[in-house]
């Protein structure tokens, strides 16, 4: 291993046939459960690889990026997991000794086309120059911080950015934010956009555990209003869970995650650059 490139790795020796999507599968799943899966009551019983790279930094390291679909007391969860391959060897940890990076929060998935279509597609034009993926919940404050100045710079410059967004209620710590992101749904599909800037702005004042009660506050902020059966409708359904599968894919963790023109944005704000001067 080079000198210039000092990394520490926690390894599990694997026998693997070969590299990238060819990887054996039954040693890969055997791999999940004896060195990644910490939960007795877990258990991987199947896996998926749907990207495999070989990012020049990691000098000669395969990155997999796989789906693990885990049975938890009988029920089956997919949960993203990125593993690192080399020489019949194997980890889940790979850092780089000389400047502390840890690839494994640092490298995400490929942004595929199809993440930029008209459903998503909150402001600016489809042909815009820079593209923006934003994964957001409207009562993350980080999310509502970025978000205002976000959605302004693609509305007053649609020549320069397109901004897609995809929702990510985090319904553990938000209360409220599922019938919240419900109702934003449903205004994308009616062609309400500025719904979703005023929902944003609001602050809820009502029970988060009463969906009525935040869609009367929600109607009386906005002039938008709506039914407990239309939020809850195999229309808006099936949105929300292309939305919450994107964010497995993509392997996000938490809001606002924000991705420029393919690449993730770690500073999330990296877009400011190219807002035309006045």
């Amino acid at each position: 291993m080079s000198s210039m490139l000092k990394l520490l790795i926690a390894l599990t020796i694997l026998t693997l046939s070969s590299y990238g999507a060819d990887v054996d599968k039954k040693q890969l799943l055997r791999y999940m459960n004896d060195a990644v899966i910490k939960n007795p009551d877990a258990k991987a019983v199947d896996v998926e690889i749907y990207e495999s790279r070989k990012p020049k930094e990691l000098k000669g390291w395969s990155a997999l990026f796989t789906k693990m679909k885990i049975d938890f007391k009988g029920e089956k969860v997919d949960v993203p997991e990125l593993i690192f391959i080399k020489d019949g060897l194997a980890t889940s940890t790979l850092v780089n000794l000389n400047t502390r990076e840890d690839y494994s929060s640092e490298l995400k998935p490929t942004v595929q086309s199809s993440m930029y279509d008209a459903h998503h597609l909150l402001a600016g034009n489809s042909n815009a120059k820079h593209k923006i993926i934003l994964f957001s919940d409207p009562l993350c404050p980080f999310c509502r911080e970025i978000f205002p100045r976000m959605i302004k710079a693609a509305k007053e410059h649609p020549e320069v950015f397109a901004l897609y967004y995809y929702h990510m209620p985090l319904t553990r710590i938000h209360p409220g934010v599922e019938t919240l992101t419900r109702i934003m749904i449903l205004a994308q599909q009616d062609k309400k956009l500025d719904v979703v800037e005023k929902i944003y702005a609001m602050q809820l004042h009502v029970n988060p555990k009463d969906p009525k009660a935040i869609i009367d506050a929600v109607a009386k902020e906005t002039g938008y209003s709506v039914s407990l059966d239309q939020i809850n409708s195999k229309k808006v359904n099936d949105a929300l869970q292309k939305d919450k599968d994107a964010a497995l894919h993509m392997m996000v963790g938490g809001t606002p995650t924000v991705y420029l023109d393919g690449k993730w944005d770690k500073i999330r704000e990296t877009y400011m650059n190219y807002i035309p001067k006045k």
